[in-house]
């Protein structure tokens, strides 16, 4: 009885780290990109299109599988309360992937369970979790793989997920293919059924891209390289690529270019994982899985300049698990290693997001989002368009079609990219006429100031200052000591 009580405690460990983080929700921290997902989901519900404006087909999320999932959380709750049940079904999921992969790594019930509630609240977790992204999804899809493929030997497994995997994301055929590496190397020998399933997403995903929207490549990664893409030296490089490796590696951003934390976790982490390693135990196979897969994915694409947050959070999460598993088996002094674990990483990296979460939070909810408020009761035509950056909170809030810098939910702009960079967002207004423009810089200064001066006047200024208030004390020091939020100009066309 006592033993069978024990091995539920990695479930009940999923349900309190759930609802543990379900306080988070409360800072209303949801991730701009996250809105550019669920207006595709609200366009194909009112359309029938997977599209951002409309009737025109844009994959202008990353993510199509995602694109369903929140298509049905819109069509079971509807667009005013869709939200929540989707962030807690990001979170299930999400935790149930870390008690899959307590399961491939541990033995021990409580060692489980202290494994996933550990796991649950640091930063890159809290982020899966609550701010909206298809990650918590995809760590469930990736983690389920390892678990029924590779460790019950389901055949299921190796040919139906790895084509959920792909379609929820085309860039973790880097995690399919290093599962594969390390698998065919370690057994001498190659899973067929693994690798049709693999040809199968592949095939499957750049098909549905290709019939839907006439490219082979989601839109996204087409226009986020055509715009940032810099011909460097390989010295320029170089110097990048140990910038981006400061704020990206680890899981505490710092200004600054060399951030001694990551450094300290790094060196922690290649040393727990070479002592678990050297114990010869079979876990060692997913140990190998999981450490190439976060160092390879962490330099590539820090190699890459993909300066966004979310590309890291699995792979920082991921590289970390040695540290964990060293900690929780020690057999002397436990309690103290796992303390000070406790106490001078986790609980700071964890109050650390709380911050990072409350100040985000109110920039995002409480000020980007109050921009596409007044839009939304100010213009009641929906069809006029607006020219902005980014494209998540303004539009979905207010309702207009719009037009993004990168280009991720109209096309269009790519064509004055390509033509003219240095020139085409003036070129864009000149050609395509948007009835509003949202800017971080004074239109009327600079050397297009005579044009914008006669067709647009100014609306209205959003100051991020003027949003730092609050009633609750400790709330708004928070919110001058983290400041989040960019000032903007909102301009109207006159003639």
């Amino acid at each position: 009885m006592a033993k069978n009580k024990n091995n539920r405690l990695p479930i009940y460990a999923v349900i309190f780290t759930v609802t543990f983080k379900l306080l988070f929700l409360l800072t209303h921290y949801i991730q701009e990109d996250a809105f550019i997902t669920w207006r595709v989901a609200q366009n194909l519900l009112d359309y029938g299109v997977i599209g951002f404006n409309g009737e025109t087909k844009i994959s202008a999320s990353t993510t199509h599988l995602y694109v369903f999932v929140s298509y049905f959380f819109n069509l079971i709750f509807g667009k005013e309360h869709f939200v929540e049940p989707l962030l807690i079904f990001n979170s299930i999921l999400f935790t149930i992937g870390t008690l899959f992969l307590a399961h491939l790594t541990l033995k021990n019930p409580w060692h489980k369970a202290v494994f996933i509630f550990l796991v649950g609240i640091l930063p890159p977790s809290i982020k899966i979790s609550i701010l909206g992204m298809e990650y918590g999804i995809l760590f469930f899809l990736e983690m389920a793989l390892l678990y029924y493929g590779f460790s019950k030997g389901k055949k299921w497994a190796l040919i139906f997920l790895p084509v959920l995997i792909m379609f929820t994301r085309i860039d973790t055929i880097i995690f399919l293919g290093i599962v594969f590496l390390v698998d065919a190397f370690w057994n001498r020998k190659i899973r067929w059924n693994y690798v049709f399933g693999g040809i199968l997403g592949l095939i499957w995903t750049l098909s549905f891209n290709w019939l839907y929207f006439g490219e082979l490549v989601n839109n996204t990664i087409v226009a986020k390289k055509l715009l940032y893409e810099h011909h460097f030296t390989f010295a320029q490089n170089l110097k990048y690529f140990f910038v981006s490796f400061g704020n990206f590696w680890g899981m505490l951003k710092l200004p600054g270019n060399f951030n001694p934390v990551t450094i300290i976790i790094l060196i922690f982490e290649i040393l727990c994982f070479i002592y678990l390693i050297r114990q010869r135990d079979k876990r060692n196979y997913f140990l190998w899985m999981i450490f190439i897969f976060g160092w390879a994915k962490q330099i590539i694409f820090i190699s890459q300049k993909s300066l966004f947050d979310w590309y890291y959070w699995v792979p920082q999460l991921l590289l970390f698990v040695p540290v964990l598993i060293f900690v929780l088996e020690q057999k002397e002094k436990r309690n103290v290693w796992l303390s000070l674990l406790v106490v001078f990483y986790i609980l700071p990296m964890t109050l650390f997001q709380a911050i990072h979460s409350i100040a985000t939070g109110n920039g995002e909810w409480n000020y980007r989002r109050k921009i596409g408020l007044f839009l939304n009761t100010y213009e009641k035509d929906k069809n006029q368009w607006i020219l902005l950056e980014p494209a998540g909170y303004v539009p979905y809030f207010s309702g207009l079609k719009a037009i993004d810098e990168v280009g991720l939910v109209d096309k269009q702009i790519q064509t004055e990219i390509k033509k003219d960079k240095p020139h085409y967002w003036i070129n864009t207004v000149k050609n395509r006429k948007p009835k509003y423009l949202l800017s971080y810089k004074n239109l009327f200064e600079g050397d297009d100031a005579d044009y914008y001066q006669t067709h647009y006047q100014l609306l209205k200024e959003f100051r991020i200052k003027d949003h730092l208030k609050s009633d609750n004390k400790i709330l708004e020091k928070i919110y001058h000591f983290k400041p989040s939020g960019t000032d903007y100009n909102l301009y109207v066309r006159i003639k």
